[in-house]
């Protein structure tokens, strides 16, 4: 069963991670068992703190949706074992309808590729010798369905020139050498002279074998098979072991990991059919041919709390987009058909996904409806943001008293940890920060919210060098840092860029790369539709 990833936006926030994993919880409790939730890049501290308060583990990390080997329908033949003769290669080729199967070794790994092609050019070669070497007898009993008539012990492999006994009569043609594997059928003559010249192996072809003929065998191994003379010399030729034959040297192999964009480049520059496939333990899983990436299967995501390409999974034009649940505006993500969306305005996207639960008569547990609370805080900061609305206050008010659990409460347990002495700023600055595209400017902004931001603010010279290193590394016309305080409801807002942006757009005056914006707490609803308004 292929999984369904349900993730959010890249430098995830608290809504964005609980409302994936509330949403894939949802669908899981209706029967959809593979939907998974999955989060971009590094939990933050808040995130962390309210995950680990419910006894939550972090979704799944979600490197990227590009589509790999194993989500492709290839084929699954038996691999075989490089001692395995040729005629059972044969045998798997022809049931299974395709020209190449792998050979592994005792632990799985690979050991080779034999083809029909091999097998056809061994068997020219085989019938032209007329001899073999070192066939485990086993396989030749294997072969010849035969039954082995003495012990002989010391014998594991059997090799030499392949005779069929004639007559005495024709004694110039019969065998001399005991380097012979010798084919008769009831013809005690040829038997005896066999065993007194003591050839490698004596083969007795449809015929009941009297004990009188093959007393003292002496180190010739004989064997009884219920086939002619004919069909047992085809026979043999086809018991030698595949590992002899099967193609090992500069044999090209791909991973169920591997792009297959990357497998695409690599089967353009060789001419070979089939391609062996391994997991992560370098075990053989299968082939691969050129027709199986003409139809790939895509992975299927459902995004949450964003619809912007600039947010989203690495290699989302790779996947199959099943539906969007979010609470921002429209953006740029593209569809190839039509899909489940639900945008609305509200301060939080677990606001929406707590109303499908409504909605479709699943009771969160006490613990995740006390998480997808603290979700619906963090991101209305505590009902202050003007993106909030009465529908998350009564819904965070209703998910509270189902986790037993008080607002106030949560809400110090997401805000009350001071970022004053976070040792590394930068990924700090890293963990809300966000990338747009409003006309011809790039620009980006990230946001901390804190409960006092005065400790914060002595590190202004630091967050400002940040800023300034972020935007000349991804050459952006404007780079913003709201620090967002819940006690003094607004925002200190640092910036790199012009003095004029910040006095168009929010009508004030900034100093020393610095304003504070009393009352604005969103970058949703406050800073970027002031910044579309000025460029759009």
């Amino acid at each position: 069963m292929n999984e369904i990833y349900v993730t959010g936006h890249k430098n995830p926030d608290t809504d964005s991670v609980v409302s994936a994993i509330a949403y894939a919880s949802l669908r899981n409790s209706l029967g959809d068992r593979n939907y998974v939730a999955a989060h971009l890049d590094h939990i933050n501290d808040e995130t962390q703190r309210i995950l680990d308060y419910f006894g939550f583990e972090p979704p799944m990390r979600l490197r990227n949706v590009r589509t790999q080997i194993s989500d492709l329908e290839f084929d699954t033949p038996p691999a075989l074992n490089s001692s395995v003769s040729i005629d059972r290669a044969w045998n798997t080729i022809q049931e299974y309808g395709i020209s190449n199967i792998p050979v592994i070794n005792e632990d799985g790994t690979l050991y080779g590729v034999i083809s029909s092609e091999n097998i056809t050019e061994y068997n020219m070669l085989a019938n032209e010798n007329g001899s073999i070497d070192d066939v485990p007898i086993f396989n030749l009993l294997s072969v010849l369905e035969g039954r082995l008539i003495n012990d002989a012990h010391e014998k594991v492999t059997i090799s030499g020139e392949i005779v069929i006994a004639l007559p005495l009569s024709c004694e110039q043609l019969l065998f001399q050498k005991k380097e012979s594997i010798v084919l008769c059928g009831s013809q005690p003559d040829i038997i005896r002279r066999a065993l007194d010249i003591g050839v490698e192996c004596l083969i007795i072809c449809q015929a009941e074998v009297d004990p009188a003929w093959v007393e003292n065998p002496g180190s010739t191994c004989i064997i009884s098979t219920p086939f002619d003379a004919r069909y047992t010399v085809c026979q043999i030729i086809q018991a030698i072991p595949i590992a002899n034959y099967c193609v090992i040297d500069d044999l090209i192999k791909f991973h169920l990991t591997d792009y297959i964009d990357d497998v695409r480049e690599k089967m353009a520059e060789n001419r070979d059919a089939y391609y062996p496939i391994l997991d992560e333990h370098e075990k053989v899983v299968g082939m691969l041919s050129r027709y199986h990436l003409m139809k790939p299967k895509r992975k299927q995501v459902v995004l949450v709390d964003h619809n912007e390409l600039a947010q989203a999974v690495p290699g989302l034009n790779e996947a199959e987009i099943l539906e969007i649940i979010d609470h921002h505006r429209l953006a740029d993500i593209q569809t190839i058909q039509p899909i489940r969306m639900r945008n609305e305005p509200v301060g939080s996207t677990t606001t929406i996904v707590a109303d499908m639960y409504m909605q479709l008569g699943v009771f969160p547990s006490a613990k995740l409806a006390g998480l997808m609370a603290s979700a619906i805080l963090s991101d209305t900061v505590m009902f202050k943001s003007p993106t909030c609305t009465k529908r998350d206050i009564a819904m965070t008010e209703r998910l509270a008293r189902i986790g037993g659990v008080t607002i106030n409460e949560l809400g110090k347990t997401l805000f009350s940890s001071s970022y004053a002495t976070h040792p590394d700023m930068k990924q700090l600055i890293a963990r809300d920060f966000k990338e747009f595209h409003i006309g011809d400017q790039q620009f980006g902004v990230g946001q901390i919210t804190s409960y006092d931001s005065a400790d914060l603010m002595e590190r202004k010279d630091e967050m400002l060098e940040i800023l300034r290193a972020i935007n000349e590394e991804h050459k952006y016309s404007f780079t913003m840092l709201m620090v967002t305080d819940v006690l003094l409801g607004g925002t200190q807002l640092l910036y790199i860029g012009s003095d004029d942006i910040i006095r168009h757009a929010f009508n004030l005056e900034p100093k020393d790369n610095m304003v504070f914006l009393p009352g604005v707490m969103s970058r949703k609803k406050q800073v970027i539709p002031a910044l579309s308004d000025l460029w759009g």
